[in-house]
Protein backbone atom coordinates (compact mmCIF):
# COMPACT_ATOMS: atom_id res chain seq x y z
CA UNK A 1 0.00 0.00 0.00
CA UNK A 2 1.25 3.46 -0.88
CA UNK A 3 1.40 6.08 1.84
CA UNK A 4 2.21 9.00 -0.43
CA UNK A 5 1.66 9.45 -4.14
CA UNK A 6 2.81 12.53 -6.00
CA UNK A 7 1.84 13.89 -9.40
CA UNK A 8 4.64 15.79 -11.10
CA UNK A 9 4.00 18.00 -14.11
CA UNK A 10 7.03 19.57 -15.73
CA UNK A 11 6.74 22.10 -18.52
CA UNK A 12 9.81 21.54 -20.64
CA UNK A 13 11.67 24.17 -22.64
CA UNK A 14 10.35 24.33 -26.19
CA UNK A 15 11.88 21.72 -28.46
CA UNK A 16 13.45 19.78 -25.56
CA UNK A 17 10.66 17.34 -24.58
CA UNK A 18 12.18 14.25 -26.22
CA UNK A 19 15.61 15.08 -24.82
CA UNK A 20 14.21 15.49 -21.31
CA UNK A 21 12.22 12.24 -21.53
CA UNK A 22 15.35 10.39 -22.59
CA UNK A 23 17.52 11.85 -19.81
CA UNK A 24 14.75 11.23 -17.25
CA UNK A 25 14.51 7.56 -18.27
CA UNK A 26 18.28 7.07 -18.22
CA UNK A 27 19.22 9.08 -15.14
CA UNK A 28 16.38 10.24 -12.90
CA UNK A 29 14.05 7.25 -12.84
CA UNK A 30 16.73 4.65 -12.04
CA UNK A 31 18.12 6.73 -9.16
CA UNK A 32 14.69 7.45 -7.71
CA UNK A 33 13.87 3.73 -7.81
CA UNK A 34 17.25 2.78 -6.35
CA UNK A 35 16.52 5.01 -3.36
CA UNK A 36 13.09 3.48 -2.71
CA UNK A 37 10.58 5.48 -4.72
CA UNK A 38 8.25 3.72 -7.13
CA UNK A 39 7.53 5.32 -10.46
CA UNK A 40 3.95 4.42 -11.38
CA UNK A 41 4.09 5.91 -14.86
CA UNK A 42 5.37 8.71 -17.06
CA UNK A 43 3.87 10.45 -20.08
CA UNK A 44 4.65 13.25 -22.49
CA UNK A 45 2.06 15.80 -23.58
CA UNK A 46 3.55 17.18 -26.80
CA UNK A 47 0.79 19.76 -27.36
CA UNK A 48 1.75 21.56 -24.13
CA UNK A 49 5.43 20.54 -24.00
CA UNK A 50 4.85 18.77 -20.68
CA UNK A 51 6.30 15.72 -19.02
CA UNK A 52 3.99 14.13 -16.46
CA UNK A 53 4.88 11.40 -14.01
CA UNK A 54 3.62 9.79 -10.83
CA UNK A 55 5.88 8.70 -8.00
CA UNK A 56 4.90 6.86 -4.82
CA UNK A 57 6.26 5.50 -1.55
CA UNK A 58 5.13 2.47 0.35
CA UNK A 59 4.10 2.48 3.98
CA UNK A 60 6.98 2.77 6.41
CA UNK A 61 9.14 4.97 4.19
CA UNK A 62 9.70 8.69 4.78
CA UNK A 63 9.22 10.91 1.71
CA UNK A 64 11.23 13.86 3.00
CA UNK A 65 14.19 11.69 4.01
CA UNK A 66 14.30 9.82 0.70
CA UNK A 67 13.86 13.01 -1.30
CA UNK A 68 16.78 14.59 0.58
CA UNK A 69 18.82 11.44 -0.02
CA UNK A 70 18.07 11.72 -3.75
CA UNK A 71 19.17 15.34 -4.05
CA UNK A 72 22.14 14.79 -1.74
CA UNK A 73 23.41 11.67 -3.49
CA UNK A 74 26.68 11.70 -5.38
CA UNK A 75 24.87 10.15 -8.36
CA UNK A 76 22.44 13.08 -8.57
CA UNK A 77 25.19 15.65 -8.14
CA UNK A 78 27.17 13.93 -10.92
CA UNK A 79 24.36 14.13 -13.50
CA UNK A 80 25.97 16.14 -16.27
CA UNK A 81 24.43 17.74 -18.00
CA UNK A 82 21.78 18.23 -15.34
CA UNK A 83 18.35 17.23 -16.72
CA UNK A 84 16.85 20.08 -14.68
CA UNK A 85 18.29 22.54 -17.17
CA UNK A 86 15.47 21.55 -19.56
CA UNK A 87 12.62 22.28 -17.14
CA UNK A 88 10.89 25.65 -17.46
CA UNK A 89 8.29 25.02 -14.73
CA UNK A 90 7.52 22.33 -12.15
CA UNK A 91 4.25 21.48 -10.42
CA UNK A 92 4.28 18.79 -7.71
CA UNK A 93 1.09 17.75 -5.93
CA UNK A 94 0.48 14.96 -3.43
CA UNK A 95 -2.65 12.98 -4.30
CA UNK A 96 -5.11 10.95 -2.24
CA UNK A 97 -6.98 7.90 -3.49
CA UNK A 98 -10.77 8.02 -3.57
Amino acid sequence: MFVKTQLRIYTINKGQLEQFASEWAQKIRPLREKLGFQVLGAWTVPSTNQFVWIMALEEGKNWDELDAAYFGSEERKAMQPDPGRLIARMENQFMEAV
